[in-house]
């Protein structure tokens, strides 16, 4: 029998939150407790907020149902270990629909895991590869979760850092937003040695270390975190170009194999469609991931990426031994 009051809601809420109906007679054998304790308990549930709900009949059953708001969760170990590894392989690569809000809830549950499930997780992350979409470089999850903690927190963030010449340097930062690209992750940050915002690839961050030291929050030069980034990339980059390409492959297939920030396709007659848009990625980057899609395309426009498609596609046909081909006007592969 289980006296303690709080242990028991616990061990009540996890039997819940398994997708059946629970009749209360097995409920109170269960815990170990009267029928009128069991209903007692459920009262003190709803008071919390959890949406539980009571059917009729002989014995009368309980089971927890979808609320207006998303109610904390009790997970045993296995799942707790399946969600961890789950965030830390979609956290360590920008991949599309993998957010801050996905980093924001990992620092949670790592900040909670028993000492025995955190060696558990790592172990099973250490001995799996995973296969993504995203082409950036990967990142350790502690790095992003040490990340996320201090922008939530508003606190002061010291890190060890690499800009793309090679320079080692120590930052110490107040931290905005983390920003995913689709290829990278980037943070946000005002840097105190240097008196202004800027913007750190977090694949260069090492050593990442909360400081403890709180903030109060500095006004961002522009309207969001990302607007501030795409400006910071636009400034040392080649200007944005406009690029036009048609699939011969039905929308939904392309749709989904295209890369994250590229648009979407609209439809441009029987089994196929067309992508317009406009990007600073380098030509070479874009021309990679159009053959990637895994159909026939045209490049319309611009004639830099037209030729870069012809020279590309010349270069693979040499390699696997056979005739090139005559390239048609507005180059395709």
């Amino acid at each position: 029998m289980t006296t303690d009051t709080p242990a028991r809601l616990l061990q009540l809420l996890s039997l819940l939150q398994t997708p059946r109906e629970w009749p209360g007679g097995e409920l109170s054998e269960r815990l170990g407790v009267s029928r009128r304790t069991v209903r007692r308990d459920i009262d003190r549930l709803r008071e919390l907020g959890y949406p539980v709900q009571a059917s009729k009949g002989a014995d009368g059953g309980y089971r927890l149902v979808a609320g207006k708001a998303m109610p904390p969760l009790v997970l045993d170990d296995e799942e707790a270990v399946a969600i961890a590894v789950g965030l830390r392989a979609g956290a360590g690569h920008a991949l599309a629909g993998v957010d801050e809000a996905s980093v924001r809830a990992l620092a949670k549950l790592e900040q909670v895991l028993p000492t025995r499930l955190r060696h558990r997780v790592a172990t099973l992350q250490a001995a799996t590869t995973p296969l993504t979409s995203g082409d950036g470089a990967s990142i350790a999850p502690e790095t992003l979760t040490v990340m996320a903690s201090t922008v939530a927190g508003r606190e002061r963030l010291r890190f060890a850092y690499q800009a793309k010449d090679g320079t080692e340097s120590r930052r110490l930062t107040e931290p905005y937003q983390l920003v995913s690209t689709g290829r990278r992750w980037y943070l946000v940050a005002y840097d105190l040695d240097r008196a202004d915002w800027r913007t750190f690839r977090v694949d260069r961050v090492r050593e990442p270390f909360a400081t403890g030291a709180r903030f109060p929050p500095r006004e961002l030069p522009t309207g969001s975190a990302a607007e501030y980034l795409r400006r910071s990339i636009q400034g040392g980059q080649a200007s944005e170009y406009e690029f036009d390409v048609v699939f011969q492959g039905p929308l939904e297939s392309v749709a989904a194999r295209l890369p994250a920030g590229m648009g979407q396709p609209v439809e441009d007659g029987e089994g196929t469609c067309r992508l317009r848009g406009s990007t600073s990625d380098p030509v070479e980057w874009l021309a990679v991931r159009l053959a990637m899609v895994g159909c026939e395309f045209s490049v319309r426009a611009p004639g830099e990426l037209v030729e870069h498609v012809r020279e590309l596609g010349g270069r693979l046909t040499r390699a696997s031994g056979a005739t090139e081909a005559h390239a048609e006007p507005g180059a395709g592969l």
